[in-house]
């Protein structure tokens, strides 16, 4: 069962309120959907051409929530992994507004954006979702691990104990409105989650892609993606598709209106490694 939440219109955006909550949610001219689940979502956004489901569609199967216990000490990371953050600063990224404090660093505005540029790669990183937090849903958690720039992989709560979640498509550990992890994941708010991934990088050819990107991903050790494909750039109630961009490029943490901390961020490049003949 669906049911239609009220909205109004205010010049051309259209507000969707959840009155209950007092959320506010700034639309285009979909309509926000809640089901009788709890889950929120849009009814008229184009289908996804490689599914049966639209893009943040609400009735799409919502994963089943695996639990794993506590995290207890950070991970380590390989010889060969260029670390990206220790805990002590920022110097291997561009200036932002970010603060480091105890060992994390803390999303404020505007995005966390690498110095270096990537391609293939895997990428450690390890985050925790405020437990204080006392927004929005939109912003419950929400920021994002976007691989060369513009492929996002969804950092959010969505653990099951929160009545109202978001479309499938936008939960913790999906590729961002395209595809939901096989499982869901997510420790409770307060408690530190990793992020494994394994990045392929789409390739060109006369300006169209010739490879979409493939993701293959651990959630706090738990396998979420093996060989997702990737259908383009990352985008909000739009169909993904690509564009042609350079073999490298950087990486980037997502700044959402919610003060997300992230720690112990590591990358092997693994484009030298695929050329090796063993």
């Amino acid at each position: 069962m669906v049911k239609c939440i009220k909205h109004s219109v205010k010049g051309r955006l259209f507000t969707v309120i959840c009155i209950s909550l007092g959320v506010v949610f700034p639309l285009g001219a979909a309509k926000l959907l809640e089901t009788s689940d709890g889950v929120v979502g849009y009814s008229d956004i184009a289908k996804l051409p490689w599914c049966s489901y639209r893009k943040h569609d609400p009735t799409r199967p919502v994963p089943v929530h695996v639990y794993v216990p506590p995290e207890t000490k950070t991970s380590g990371r390989p010889s060969d992994a260029i670390l990206l953050f220790d805990g002590k600063d920022l110097s291997q990224w561009e200036q932002s507004q970010w603060k480091v404090e105890n060992g994390y660093v803390t999303a404020g505005s505007g995005n966390l954006v690498s110095k270096q540029f990537f391609g293939d790669c895997q990428l450690h990183v390890e985050f925790c979702i405020p437990q204080e937090y006392k927004g929005p849903l939109f912003n419950r958690g929400n920021s994002g691990v976007f691989l060369m720039g513009h492929y996002e992989v969804q950092i959010f709560d969505s653990h099951p104990d929160h009545k109202q979640q978001f479309y499938p498509d936008g939960q913790c550990a999906a590729i961002y409105g395209e595809t939901p992890p096989l499982v869901n994941v997510c420790r409770k708010a307060g408690q530190w989650q990793s992020y494994d991934i394994v990045f392929t990088a789409p390739t060109f050819k006369e300006g169209k892609v010739s490879k979409p990107a493939t993701i293959t991903m651990l959630h706090n050790g738990v396998l979420v993606h093996l060989n997702s494909v990737v259908h383009g750039a990352t985008g909000h109630m739009n169909v993904p598709g690509y564009k042609t961009h350079n073999a490298e490029m950087p990486l980037m943490i997502q700044g959402h209106s919610c003060p997300v901390r992230f720690r112990n961020i590591w990358i092997r490049p693994l484009s030298g490694l695929k050329k090796l003949k063993l």
